[in-house]
Parts: C-alpha cells; structure tokens; sequence
C-alpha cells in the first residue's frame, strides 16, 4: 500500500477528496429497503407529521411508550398473583408511612432507604418532620414503582424496563426536592440569606433562559477557550479531509518510540476530552512519554452532510489518520486508540483491515467503547423501529440530529444528578455550579448526519450487526474474529452510556490477548483519570487467547482495585508493545510524503461552527 492513500487507494491528505456526500445510495443491511426508493408524497406528509410530533415530544415517539404500557398492564391485568403482592406491598408500605408521619416518632434519615446514587435526601434537614415524612413517602413510591414493573409475566422485559423508565422520570419530577415548600434546604438557605438566595436564584434561571434563547455559550464557559485554556497542547494539522482534520503534536523528548499513537475520539463530541488543561491532557501525557500522537478531530456536519454514510467516517477519518501517521513516521505499524463511538469505528476500521490484509496495527485500545450492543444499559430504551422512525423523520427537516436533542438523552439517564439537582442548587438556593474543564467540553455539542446516524442506530444498536457477523465494509462482512493484535479495553464503574459489563462482552467476540481494566467514574471522568487524581483505582487483567472465560462478575470478584490512574497501568502496557529502538522525533508532518503542515492545532473545525465556514 502506497503512502497517503486509504485501503481503497484514495488520496487523504490536504484536500477534501473523500467523503464526498454520496447521493441516492442505498443503507447496507436488512432495514435498507425503504431507503432505495424516494419517497412519494404521502411518505412526506407522514414524515412531516412524525417531525412534528417529534418536535413536541422531545424526540420521544409516544408510541413506543404507548406499546409498551399497553404490554406491560395488560399483562398485570391478567395476574391477579402479582396484583395481590404488590398490593401487599403497597399495604406495608402505607403502615410504615403512618408511624413516620407522626411528628413523634423518630424513624432516622429518609435516606436509608434511597439507592446508593440518590443523593437527594441526604442532608440532615431531611430527618426533621414533616420533611422526612414527604421524603419517605416518595421513596416509598418508587419503591412500589420499581416492584410493580418487574417480574410481570409474560411482558416483554425491554417493555417493563420502559415503564419503569418512564415511572421514574415523573416520580423525579414529582420529588419534593423539587419544590421550594418541601425542601428543607431551600427554605433553610432562603432564612439564612433572607430571601437572597431565591432571588439569585430567579435571576440565574432569567439568566439560563436569555443564553438558551440566544444560543449563547453557558455561564463559566467563557474560561474554557479552545485553543488557548482547553485543547492547548502544541501540534500541528497535518491532513485534512472532507470529515476530519488530522492533527500531530509536537514532540517533548528527545527520543520518540518507533510506533505513532493515532487517537479516534468520538463525534458525538468534540475530541478535545483527551486534551483538557495540561493537568489532565491524555495527550500531554503520552507526547511526555515519549510517544509521537496523532488524532482526529471531526467536522461539525451541517445540513449539507446529510448523505454522508457512516463508512465514509471510517475511511476520511480513521483510515486517514492512519495513513498520515505511518507516511509522516515512516513507523510499518501503529498503536491505535478509539474512545467511546471512535472506539467503535476503530474497531470495525481494524476488522476490516484484518480481513484485507493490512498488517500496520501494533496494538488496539478500546476506551468506553462498545462493540457488542445487546446490553448497551437504558439508552437501548431509546431504540427501536418506532423510534427511529421518528428521529430519521425529524432528521429529514434539517439533514442532521442537532446536539442539544443528544445531549438531553444523555441526561434523562441521570435526570437526578444532571438535571434536577441543578435546578435546585441553581434557580432555588442561588448558587452558580462552578463550571470545569468538563463541563464546558460536554456543553460543546456537535450533529450528526442524518444518514450516519440512521446506519449507526439501526446496524449497530437496533440489529448489534457487528457482534453478530452482518456487519459490512465495502460490500463483504467484517469479523471482531479476525482481529490478531494486542487489546487494552477499559470499561469504567458508573458508566450509563457504556455499561462496562457491555465493553467487557468484546472477550466473546475475540480470539486474541485482552486486557481488560476497570476504573471507578464516568464515561468522562474516568478515562480522564491523570496520576495524582485523588480517590481514583483500577483493576486490571490480561486474558490471553487460550484463557478460559470468566464472567464480569467473577472477573470483578478475583481482581483487587490498585489506588492510583489506570493511564500508568497503559502506559507500561503500550510500552512493552513497542518494537525497537527509541528513535529521534519525526518531523512536524512531511510534504515530501503527501501530508503539508497545513496549519496550528487544534485546527479550524474544532472552533468553527458549519454556519460560519458556509
């Protein structure tokens, strides 16, 4: 293969020739029928009323929740077994309820009774009576909730589990912390400030409102500069495709190891998570080390890129870095890096290239990635046919999925922490949250095509082609099988986007040496994760080829948690993965190969909006 061309033998670098838009082609699989002819008019029409409605419903088809209630109780209806034992419970329930609502009788702090993560109920306030007794008799209420749908037999489990979903959302909703009466901490913080407190809190939800009407950054984002205090880290845009730029950073050492890192984050985002302040930067860490890093920061599509198909972001984005990384090193082989949906592509771009040969990986990282969608936690609730016929029909308006609409899925899976606490630390007591690296960076949303977005949700999560073999690059299946390089998989403890007993699923999929580590934190925070990070610890394992299987639950019961930053633990594994000699630094990109320094990191799609380019 020559230098600076893909597998498919095109040329990547400097001009967007790749990732054209292809127009009129056909989605790949079995749900690609109704994509091959035009629609006729009453086709528009529906698609412009499900737009609507979409618009109304936050994105939530109606009849997908319609559906399943409709399961889910006329199931119940018929099980006079299950009806008598919850109301059973319901009776208990009530009992108890009685002796706390007593001013008299000292039943201890609500919060026993919560789960582990509602933090809602955990001050000392809330023992005073009556605040204890509204407390617990919400928790009791979602108690019940939570009993009357499970076990229902005969519904559908994915059904009970979106009733139960739903439940919660309104009981979240209805909580009494949510109100400025039934909180004891409002009502205390308003006597002690005499009242400031609430009409600071009346000023920041004006506040909120104007930004959100405007389209303004959120307050405290304005410290967080891409460029200057985030995604600062020196380096130099080296290709540039239709999709994605390519960038290299500089090097800090005087002595690099042979075999580049080339980084694919996901687009969902923007890549700069794994190039924060210089205290947490993945990528100052790894070119501190002695590693030469490239990573792909993406487009933010607009409506223009509405035909644009998810392979094209494997071939002008991933195969792309790869191409510029071993052209600008001169390295035959790579240790490539994905991170959540990068993490995904990379490994459908590694399938592929296992199956056509291409032998430039050294290794392959997989961070909060899934590659097995079977059990991809509460955000499967989300996809199925009804629904994504809704959201491909709100997408048909403007030719993408905007990311606020995103976002806002994302925080209805933790709606209590992401969206009410705030509410009522913000608008109630007045307190401003202080903005962090973070927090700005997930603020910065990007779209996504309306066609990749489609092929990603229906192949990937609606029909898990990839774990199941139907997959398809280029006209013929891949195969997770065919992959034969070292993998590092991380999965992190408290991820509600990538369940880590879903990441750790990929040792059924392969046949190669895994080493799987597990981090406490998020999605976020836990691959962000820098040595000196207090309260951080990993386990960490490595099951080669012959190794019988364990499950997550067995592997998590034999494997101790090490204190520290699981980012020391893989950094010794990518070392020991090295082949050679440390060698003098590559130059900042290579004309001579086909790849000009085209101009400084972190380049221009990672600052600029689609609006301002066009």
């Amino acid at each position: 293969m020559s230098e600076g061309k893909t597998a498919e033998g095109k040329p990547v670098e400097g001009k967007p020739v790749e990732g054209k838009p292809v127009e009129g082609k056909p989605v790949e699989g079995k749900h690609s029928a109704s994509q091959q002819n035009g629609p006729d008019r009453g086709s528009l029409l529906d698609r412009k009323v499900h737009a609507l409605m979409a618009q109304a419903t936050g994105g939530i088809s109606p009849l997908s929740l319609a559906g399943a209630w409709f399961d889910w109780a006329s199931h119940l209806a018929i099980s006079p077994g299950r009806q008598f034992e919850l109301a059973l419970l319901a009776g208990r329930e009530a009992a108890r309820l009685m002796r706390e609502f007593s001013p008299l009788d000292n039943c201890g702090p609500p919060c026993q009774r919560a789960r582990a993560e509602d933090r809602r109920y955990r001050d000392a306030a809330w023992s005073a009576w009556p605040y204890r007794a509204y407390a617990s008799a919400h928790l009791a209420t979602e108690a019940w909730w939570e009993a009357a749908t499970r076990a229902v037999h005969g519904a559908s489990p994915e059904h009970q589990a979106v009733v139960n979903f739903a439940a919660r959302q309104v009981l979240d909703v209805l909580s009494p912390a949510n109100f400025i009466a039934s909180n004891p901490e409002v009502l205390k913080k308003a006597r002690q400030t005499g009242g400031v407190s609430l009409v600071e809190g009346y000023r920041h939800w004006i506040e909120d409102l104007q930004i959100a009407a405007g389209g303004k950054p959120a307050v405290g984002t304005e410290a967080f500069r891409v460029g200057d205090t985030v995604a600062a880290t020196p380096g130099k845009v080296v290709a540039r495709t239709a999709l994605a730029e390519i960038i290299q950073y500089s090097p800090t050492t005087g002595h690099v190891h042979a075999e580049p890192i080339v980084i694919v984050p996901a687009w969902i985002m923007k890549y700069y998570i794994l190039d924060l302040r210089p205290e947490n930067s993945l990528v100052r860490y790894l070119v501190g080390q002695g590693f030469t890093v490239f990573i792909v920061s993406w487009k933010n599509p607009g409506e223009r890129e509405r035909n644009v198909s998810f392979d094209q972001y494997r071939t002008d984005g991933a195969m792309a870095a790869i191409n510029a990384a071993t052209a600008i090193t001169g390295a035959a082989r790579v240790h490539a890096v994905g991170y959540c949906l990068g993490g995904t592509l990379l490994a459908i771009t590694v399938s592929a290239m296992a199956r056509d040969g291409d032998d430039r990986l050294a290794s392959l990282t997989l961070l909060a990635a899934l590659t097995d969608f079977h059990e991809a936690g509460e955000l499967r609730l989300f996809i199925n046919d009804s629904q994504l016929a809704m959201i491909e029909d709100m997408m048909a308006e403007r030719g993408y999925l905007e990311g606020p609409r995103m976002m806002g899925t994302f925080n209805l899976l933790r709606s209590n922490d992401l969206i009410w606490s705030r509410m009522i630390r913000e608008y109630m007591m007045g307190e401003r949250r202080r903005m962090i690296d973070v927090m700005a960076w997930s603020l910065d949303t990007t779209r996504m095509p309306a066609r990749m977005h489609t092929e990603y949700l229906r192949s990937l999560y609606l029909d898990n082609d990839l774990a199941e073999g139907r997959f398809q690059v280029g006209g013929h299946t891949i195969a997770l099988q065919d992959i034969r390089v070292p993998l590092f998989v991380l999965g992190t403890e408290w991820d509600h986007i990538a369940p880590w007993r879903a990441v750790y699923k990929i040792h059924l999929s392969l046949d190669t040496e895994v080493t799987f580590a597990l981090t406490n934190g998020g999605h976020n925070q836990g691959v962000v994760s820098p040595p000196g990070t207090d309260g951080r610890h990993y386990r960490v394992a490595a099951k080669r080829a012959h190794d019988r299987y364990a499950s997550p639950e067995a592997w998590f019961g034999t494997h101790e948690p090490k204190e520290g930053s699981w980012w020391v633990a893989w950094l010794d594994w990518l070392k020991t993965r090295s082949q050679g000699q440390m060698v003098p630094p590559p130059s900042m990109g290579s004309a001579a190969a086909g790849f000009p320094v085209l101009g400084d990191a972190p380049g221009v799609f990672v600052k600029i909006r689609l609006a301002e380019e066009t």
